[in-house]
């Protein structure tokens, strides 16, 4: 199975970076993992006329085939163990790919959240979409890792 990451903006600090490539390359023995970046738009001419724009990117940029998850605050919780099932479950339903889209600062255009088979949310709590994307690395990470019984998680 294939994971596609479609996240709104790119990573400009280096520590965000750093981090988004360790996991990265973590995750090369577990999965085929694509990140796909499309422009942030400025949001002075109104969140809404971003949004739509950068909804239009990211709907350019998702695998027609894909199993789209859209992170967005709203969406399911899950524990550590109860993603790693999930994504188990997918993994052997049969889809060819699953892609997670994150949003820019203003967030999802309800386009992109239609389209979307289910969303995910990290928490309650805000975080920058930057470091979203690094959390997300770092849960398939540990969700590979759980499903193969392999130390990390604890």
């Amino acid at each position: 199975m294939k994971i596609v990451i479609a996240a709104v903006g790119r990573l400009k600090e280096h520590h965000y970076r750093d981090a988004a490539a360790e996991y990265l390359k973590r995750l090369g023995p577990y999965a085929s993992l694509e990140t796909v970046e499309v422009a942030d738009i400025d949001l002075a001419p109104g969140e809404e006329r971003a949004r739509r724009i950068e909804g239009e990117s990211l709907a350019k940029a998702l695998p027609a085939d894909a199993y789209v998850i859209a992170l967005d605050s709203e969406g399911l919780q899950y524990s550590s163990e109860e993603f790693s099932r999930h994504l188990a479950e997918m993994m052997h339903s049969g889809l060819s790919s699953v892609a997670f889209v994150i949003g820019g600062s203003a967030g999802l255009d309800r386009s992109v959240l239609d389209r979307a088979h289910e969303r995910l949310s990290l928490g309650r709590m805000t975080l920058p979409h930057q470091l979203a994307r690094v959390v997300l690395l770092e849960q398939v990470y540990r969700a590979f890792r759980i499903m193969r019984h392999e130390p990390y998680h604890r």
